[in-house]
């Protein structure tokens, strides 16, 4: 299977179970002595970029009253946050089908890489789970990528949602299952109106065209918080396929065979608690390793908490974002509504768009599920 060259998990009956008893024995039994990390051996092919040119694969769409699986592949859940999740999926008309180790804990994360493993191939295995969505975001979702089995995934695609750390997930289905992702609200989000208008036609209704415009509640909130304000960095209207998510994550993945593909790709982008100085710098490995130039056009979330310190010598984000966008050839605009704010709209991985600066919408130029 394309990216990795063993499976960690393998539930009786499933196609998991069809490697060598003996050769699943011994790799196990070396996972267990390495401090519960798994053992791989990763394929060297992985890296290339091969796998970027798979054909792209849309999950089924989903109904009222489908099963969800809940699953944790980045930080821990306890029982509040839990009841919160099953709670807001609930709301939403579907039942909840929790991973078997979703209340695990290594430190801050949810369980070890194999426990996260087993809920996130059990998620797509399980036949009467018809999406998948994380319950939170935090950190650790990185460690998951060499050992995921992309070609099972690509053979029972699922949705799967979730933002902030679930970047590292988006970014590595697309490039190495091909399977559109959903860039959302995760389960223990507060769904507003908004979020909810733009989530669930998403995903149940294949359209061919959809528009999105920003939310009115943003607007309202310029004045006391600026950085809602949306804003024009370089005029024009683009097309490409979405890629992106949280920009930390993105820079982190840089060099690895999951790293976000940006040319004649529209790139969005979304960040939380960053100071401006670490925004440039991230901005700056992007630039000078991928060269952000090479996409059709950057569309910037609102990035929350980021304000310079009183009295501390620092640029300000608009100051950063137009020194890395302004002068680039393509449309950009920042403050679109979705990152770490209460009214977000969802983003289909890998699906094409358009971008318009002056209408300040985003229009999907294809359905993001199959029907």
């Amino acid at each position: 299977m394309p990216g990795n060259s063993i499976d960690l998990i393998a539930p009786a009956g499933s196609e998991l179970a069809d490697l060598s008893r003996r050769r699943f024995g011994g790799l196990l039994a070396t996972a267990l002595g390495a401090a519960g990390f798994p053992a791989v051996a990763h394929a060297a092919g992985a890296a290339s970029g091969a796998a970027s040119s798979l054909r792209l694969i849309k999950p089924p769409a989903v109904k009222q009253g489908d099963t969800v699986g809940l699953i944790a592949p980045s930080g821990l859940v306890d029982d509040e946050l839990l009841q919160k999740c099953v709670l807001n999926l609930e709301s939403l008309g579907f039942t909840v089908k929790p991973g078997a180790n979703i209340r695990a804990v290594r430190g801050g994360y949810a369980g070890t890489i194999a426990q996260r493993l087993e809920d996130l191939h059990g998620m797509f295995l399980d036949k009467d789970v018809k999406a998948i969505w994380t319950a939170r975001g935090g950190s650790g979702c990185m460690a998951l990528l060499p050992h995921i089995q992309f070609g099972l995934i690509r053979r029972h695609p699922k949705i799967l949602i979730g933002y902030s750390d679930i970047t590292a997930l988006h970014l590595a289905l697309h490039r190495h299952a091909g399977l559109v992702t959903f860039h959302g609200p995760v389960a223990s989000s507060t769904y507003s109106e908004y979020t909810y208008e733009h989530l669930m036609p998403l995903l149940m209704d294949p359209q061919p065209q959809r528009t999105i415009r920003m939310a009115p509640a943003d607007a309202e909130r310029v004045a006391a918080q600026p950085q809602f304000a949306t804003r024009t960095l370089r005029p024009g209207v683009a097309e490409g396929r979405l890629i992106g998510g949280n920009l930390s994550i993105v820079a982190a993945l840089v060099g690895t065979p999951y790293a976000a593909e940006f040319r004649n790709r529209l790139l969005f982008l979304e960040e939380v608690g960053e100071a401006p100085y670490r925004i440039d710098r991230m901005l700056t490995q992007l630039q000078q390793s991928q060269r952000l130039g090479s996409a059709a056009g950057a569309l910037l979330g609102i990035f929350q908490k980021v304000a310079v310190p009183p009295g501390e010598a620092s640029m300000t984000l608009d100051e950063v974002l137009d020194d890395h966008f302004a002068a680039l050839q393509m449309p950009s605009v920042y403050g679109y509504s979705f990152g770490h704010v209460p009214h977000q709209f969802t983003i289909p991985v890998g699906v094409r768009a358009r971008l318009d600066t002056q209408a300040q919408t985003v229009t999907l130029l294809e359905s993001a599920v199959a029907s």
